[in-house]
């Protein structure tokens, strides 16, 4: 009898039990499904976030006063002085709609206010043009003033497009291939420390956060541009967990893009393939460290560091300078500068600011003094002066506005 009583109990209880889960379920399931459309919804405006040209019309020509263009301008070290007032130059001489507002950042200064000045000054107008800044190797406490800029704007990712130009001599014919670089993770994330006397840690820094955004826009830039494959570059057989993880997100966002062909490679057989076979790529995805090697050496494969421009993008901010980044201290006030990377750099600026009737007068500038008059500076197997180039393509420019000026007048 007693065991009859315990089992009446025993599924009395259950189904009360049950009856109570069910209500709770009930309840729950509109929670459930709310947070999972909350979740897609999240997961759609990521992929926003990080489109190409949600941002880029989003944020683009921020700062205009009476139509014109408000710029930060960096002249920074070396040449890079020289080579901002030609660019100053042939704005004034295209009657371009673009304002400067100069900032001076150098590595002779190590106090951080001219550093947030620039950095004010940027976030004010949202676009600048820089040349680039000497790290002082032989101060452990002065922080790259390049790496600085791209850390606290969050530019994530430096774009380069490197194009073979019929007018130069080179080993290689018809390249063209667009690296696309993690700029603000990796070896350069600046987290070293000395633990003991005689040991250095340096830490490299790989986010699946950050991957996945520069992974996004590479796909995005290639799906607009009308690429048609995409390599991701890596090391991941050594360092399985930081590369690997970058390699595995950019495998896992390539299923989202079937219409762009994804293959891997290891960093050293690219840097080999790149030097022998470079017309095999289309476009390089890379991480930080990678992408700064194997765009030196891209330059180089299409005329060498004063051709080819750089692009740095954030969400909010761009920054546009030479690709190799380097000061070229050397050769300064010496007039065999080769002007034509940073000119090049005032074209996507030119572009970024949706002036692109503008940019278009520059490209054909610039184009015409190489591939067609052979105004070559010496880094380019030629004896022409920096300032007969500027010369040249200052003309041009002035000439092709004023006659498109009149074709619209008519």
């Amino acid at each position: 009898m007693t065991m009859m009583m315990a089992a009446n109990s025993q599924r009395s209880l259950s189904r009360l039990l049950s009856t109570l889960v069910g209500a709770n379920l009930r309840q729950q399931t509109p929670l459930i499904n709310g947070a999972i459309v909350q979740q897609q919804q999240q997961q759609q405006q990521k992929r926003s976030y990080y489109n190409y040209e949600n941002y880029m019309e989003k944020y683009a020509n921020r700062a205009k006063y009476g139509g014109r263009a408000m710029v930060t301008i960096l002249p920074g070290d070396g040449i890079g002085p020289e080579m901002v007032s030609y660019v100053r130059k042939l704005f004034k001489a295209g009657g371009f709609p673009v304002d400067f507002e100069e900032v001076t950042l150098d590595s002779m200064h190590e106090d951080h206010e001219n550093m947030n000045e620039a950095i004010t000054s940027i976030l004010r107008n949202g676009a600048a043009i820089k040349g680039n800044i000497e790290t002082r190797e032989h101060s452990k406490f002065f922080l790259s003033r390049n790496v600085e800029l791209r850390l606290r704007l969050d530019l994530f990712v430096n774009v380069i497009h490197c194009k073979s130009q019929p007018g130069l001599i080179t080993r290689h014919k018809d390249i063209d291939i667009v690296l696309i670089r993690q700029n603000t993770e990796g070896e350069y994330s600046c987290l070293e420390h000395e633990s003991v006397s005689g040991v250095v840690e340096s830490l490299k820094i790989v986010t699946r956060e950050k991957t996945e955004q520069v992974a996004r826009y590479a796909f995005d830039y290639a799906r607009k541009q009308g690429r048609k494959r995409l390599t991701c570059v890596h090391k991941a057989n050594i360092m399985k967990m930081a590369d690997g993880l970058f390699l595995k997100v950019c495998t896992e966002i390539a299923k989202q893009y079937p219409d762009i062909e994804f293959n891997n490679m290891i960093i050293d057989n690219c840097s080999m393939q790149l030097v022998s076979n470079p017309n095999q790529f289309d476009v390089l995805l890379l991480p930080n460290l990678y992408g700064n090697i194997l765009t030196n050496i891209a330059c180089g494969l299409v005329g060498g560091p004063g051709i080819t421009s750089g692009r740095n993008y954030g969400l909010k901010h761009a920054v546009f300078e030479t690709g190799t980044r380097n000061t070229g201290k050397k050769v300064a006030g010496k007039n065999i500068a080769n002007p034509i990377a940073m000119i090049n750099a005032s074209a996507d600026l030119l572009e970024y600011l949706k002036l692109d009737d503008h940019a278009e007068i520059v490209r054909n500038a610039i184009w015409k003094a190489i591939n067609v008059e052979k105004l070559h500076t010496l880094d380019m197997g030629g004896s022409t002066g920096t300032a007969e180039i500027m010369d040249f393509i200052v003309d041009e420019v002035k000439s092709q506005t004023q006659l498109k000026a009149y074709t619209a007048a008519q």
